[in-house]
This record gives C-alpha cells, sequence and structure tokens, in this order.
C-alpha cells in the first residue's frame, strides 16, 4: 500500500460538508470524496463513510445538500468534520441553514452549494457512493474566495475513526 500512498498523498481536494435529512433526523460531515461523475445530464456523487451518522440518515433521504468552504471557515469544516451525531452533538444549533428543495438542509454561509436527489448508489471499500443529480443550487453574495482544501483540515481529528 506505501507505493500507492505516493499517488495519493499528493492529491488535495476540494472539501465540502454533505448534509442529509429524513424521517425527522438530520445529520451532516466533511466530504473530501466528491466530484463531478458525468456531464449529461451533470451528476455529482459523493462518497459518505458507512461508519458515520451522516451515511445512515443519507440512506433513507431523497435530496442531500452539498457545500464548499472557502479557506477562511475552518471552524464549519471542524464542527463538521470533527464532531459526531452519534454523541448527541447538534451540529446545526449553531449553524445559519435553511430547508431547500425536498427538505434538504442547505447552510447559508457556504461558498457554493447544491441540493441533489439520490439517482443511485455505489459500493467500494469503507464509503458508499450517492450519485445525486442537481436540482437547486446557489452561491453565497461575494462569494469567490479559495476553496478549503484537504490540505487545511489535516488537523481535524475525526468524529469517526475510518473503519
Amino acid at each position: 500500500m506505501a507505493d500507492m500512498d505516493v499517488f495519493t498523498d499528493r492529491l488535495d481536494p476540494d472539501m465540502c460538508v454533505v448534509t442529509a435529512a429524513a424521517d425527522g433526523s438530520r445529520a451532516g460531515c466533511l466530504v473530501g470524496f466528491a466530484s463531478q461523475c458525468s456531464l449529461r445530464p451533470v451528476r455529482f456523487a459523493v462518497w459518505l463513510s458507512e461508519a458515520n451518522r451522516t451515511f445512515r440518515v443519507a440512506r433513507a433521504a431523497e435530496f442531500l445538500a452539498v457545500h464548499l468552504l472557502s479557506r477562511e471557515q475552518l471552524g464549519l469544516a471542524e464542527l463538521f468534520g470533527g464532531r459526531t451525531g452519534d454523541d448527541g452533538v447538534d451540529k446545526f444549533r449553531d449553524v445559519r441553514r435553511r430547508h431547500g428543495h425536498g427538505g434538504a438542509v442547505v447552510l447559508e454561509d457556504a461558498e457554493a452549494w447544491f441540493v441533489g436527489r439520490i439517482v443511485g448508489h455505489v459500493g467500494g471499500g469503507d464509503h458508499a457512493g450517492f450519485v445525486l443529480d442537481p436540482v437547486e443550487w446557489g452561491a453565497r453574495e461575494g462569494s469567490g474566495r479559495p476553496l478549503l482544501r484537504l490540505g487545511d483540515v489535516c488537523g481535524i481529528e475525526p468524529g469517526h475513526p475510518a473503519e
């Protein structure tokens, strides 16, 4: 595996926060595995750790919201990446938010965001992919600051260890 580390250690993907709401529950987590996966129709895939609460809520959801953060929003990344709802933490308590399409939770202070209908699932190791069809999107007024990347969040102790 050390040879593959030479490759993956050079990657520095954008980070995002994915939120899910279903059956009266809401959850959200910091995600480093996310990408557009189709041009026509436009599709986006986010990969959620099967160990965390967001994955469990997302399995019952019809829509997910995906949020890009700026490098200035490290505190928001720490909240969603370093805390877990499994411990009873309400990550949304002090966060400006609203309900988007289908009841998805949209973080109002994100640099940019979209809500996507879940149209497929993909397995793969300890994360599961959710393929999304974007149905609603937006950006914060004056957005355009540099985005938060993996290298910016390496110091965050994960709320859930990788299993």
